[in-house]
């Protein structure tokens, strides 16, 4: 299979001496046959664009976290070349839900025995999301994140972000939206507003972590207030693989939905990326859209 390289290494995931050209060196002795690479100085997306548009190439190997994967589904989905992925993040969530090894050689070795498989894509105004998208409190906590991004946090660089945390924890002011799905209308105020690609799953140890990847749906959860006791339920629901059943924590299936809010934008969440996205926000699923190397399932 040839294949071509997008290595992020600007996502501040890279660590233990792995670069870019480590993971070039890694692919060529596998035995894979590697295509010249786009010019690293491009923005990640025309690196990707013009990856996906090199002759004869069967998947493009991305090498990144979850947000890094979503601007790839966004170029990929659709083209017929596949998404491989190389997992640097943070928390590889698409990696978990198909089985896809979190060591570099164990996901090298799966781009020789894995096989295409199609996945579904969530997207809202035109932009994708292979996981989750959100608005509300989270959101707004990760625009602080994104500050102390590829950066060697000390003390007083934790105590600054732990602060920013916490400040929305208090009492934030709930986000004021008109929801319409399945052809109902509803005025609500809100702290999280999380939509899903597919579902997550119950049980012990499954956090985030999805059965299906190409089920065909969205579920869509609701908090319309969350205090920190909330939360805290919420964990412990997470920790005993029961969470849905917080009180507080509304969940309802769509095949598609739209938010509206009294503001021009909105900022959204899409697979721990933050954009500002025109409201209303109108939610679809693309029913596998994407081509991924994921592992061979096993034969009854």
């Amino acid at each position: 299979m040839r294949i071509v390289l997008v290595a992020n290494s600007a996502s501040g995931s890279f660590r233990d001496g792995i670069t870019p050209d480590v993971i070039r060196e890694r692919l060529t002795a596998a035995g894979l046959d590697l295509a010249p690479e786009p010019d690293p100085d491009l923005p990640l997306p025309e690196r990707l664009r013009q990856a996906a548009r090199t002759e004869g190439v069967a998947a493009v190997a991305v090498a990144g976290g979850d947000g890094t994967l979503n601007c790839a589904a966004g170029i990929l989905a659709g083209t017929g070349v596949a998404l491989a992925v190389l997992p640097f993040g943070t928390m590889n969530l698409l990696a978990k839900d198909l089985g896809i090894p979190l060591d570099l050689d164990g996901a090298i070795a799966l781009l020789r025995t894995g096989r295409p498989r199609a996945v579904d894509l969530g997207e809202v105004n035109g932009h994708v999301f292979l996981i989750n998208s959100v608005i509300g409190m989270p959101a707004r906590v990760a625009r602080h994140r994104e500050r102390f991004r590829g950066r060697r946090l000390g003390p007083l660089g934790l105590a600054r972000l732990a602060l920013a945390t916490l400040r929305h924890l208090g009492p934030y002011p709930r986000l004021s939206t008109t929801l319409s799905v399945a052809g109902r209308r509803e005025r609500l105020r809100l702290r999280l507003l999380c939509v899903v690609n597919n579902d997550y799953a119950e049980g012990p140890g499954k956090i985030l972590e999805r059965e299906r990847v190409d089920g065909g749906g969205l579920t869509l959860y609701i908090a319309r207030r969350l205090p920190p006791w909330r939360l805290a339920q919420l964990a412990l629901g997470f920790a005993a693989g029961r969470w849905r059943a917080v009180p507080g924590l509304e969940r309802h299936e769509a095949a598609g939905l739209a938010i509206s809010a009294g503001r021009r934008a909105l900022r959204v969440m899409n697979d721990g990326e933050i954009r500002l996205i025109a409201s209303p926000l109108r939610y679809r699923l693309r029913p596998r859209a994407l081509t991924v190397i994921a592992p061979r399932e096993e034969q009854p």
